[in-house]
């Protein structure tokens, strides 16, 4: 197997790879609390904590010592974690991107004459692993649609897109209804030309220009702090104006596997 990471190849980097532990299930958290007089402990669930990919490497056998060394350098620098987290895929996994930094150091041991192999431990903060090509929902007119996403295995985190026109008034508002989680935008003074985005991830909104630049924080003109998540399969999602436009809603699924 191979991988890419940060855009290169470890084939491009001369690298021979392989695999031969998946964390399929990443460390949990356990959530307890412990009752006096009472045996165990109470169970109050648990939620994923981060996944740790481990990959076993091997540069083949150079010519000379400075050909090795030189081959050396240039993995260190490929991997610097300085860059904080980059975009890693596996090749078992084509359809699927993880957002990784090395975990540990990379120490070389030597094999055979001027040849090297090393272990690399990728930490991913965030455990899922997410569609590349990722599924885009359009919706233009008001109402109920639904929106069915088939790729991934949990729910997942959208981002929403809002176009139309809000005036300033209270009374001026969008409302977007997902699976009975209600979104409603008021007197967020929306212009045509300007797009009002809600990153659910990232738990916050904000509205941008057609170029993407942010022009100001939009959670003051959400009335309750409602992110929707998107199961697998079909979602319904109904939207409904109040004295204002509605022109066009796009919905990024940021589809993901657990």
């Amino acid at each position: 197997m191979g991988f890419v990471f940060n855009g290169t190849t470890s084939k491009s980097m001369g690298v021979l790879t392989k695999m031969t532990t998946e964390n399929r299930v990443p460390d949990l958290n356990n959530y307890t609390i412990e009752i006096a007089g009472k045996n165990g402990l109470l169970d109050l669930g648990s939620a994923l904590s981060e996944r740790i990919i481990e990959i076993s490497c091997l540069i083949p056998p150079k010519k000379t010592d400075a050909a090795l060394l030189a081959a050396k350098d240039a993995i260190v620098d490929w991997l610097n974690p300085d860059r904080g987290v980059c975009a890693l895929i596996l090749d078992t996994e084509p359809e699927r991107v993880y957002y990784a930094r090395l975990q540990d150091g990379v120490t070389f041991s030597k094999v055979v004459r001027r040849s090297s192999e090393f272990d690399l431990t990728f930490f991913c903060p965030d455990p899922f692993g997410y569609a590349i090509d990722d599924e885009v929902f359009e919706i233009t007119a008001e109402g109920t649609d639904t929106v069915t996403r088939e790729l991934g295995n949990t729910s997942s985190d959208p981002v929403y897109l809002l176009r139309g026109t809000i005036d300033s008034s209270s009374s001026s508002h969008i409302t977007i209804t997902t699976n009975n989680s209600e979104l409603k935008i008021a007197g967020a003074g929306l212009t045509a030309a300007e797009i009002f985005v809600v990153d659910t991830d990232k738990l916050t909104a904000y509205v941008t220009d057609s170029d993407g630049n942010i022009l100001r924080n939009g959670l003051p003109y959400i009335d309750e702090l409602n992110f929707p998540t998107l199961a697998v399969g079909g979602n319904s999602v109904t939207v409904e104006c109040g004295n204002a436009t509605f022109t066009s809603l796009t919905i990024q699924a940021k589809s993901r596997w657990r």
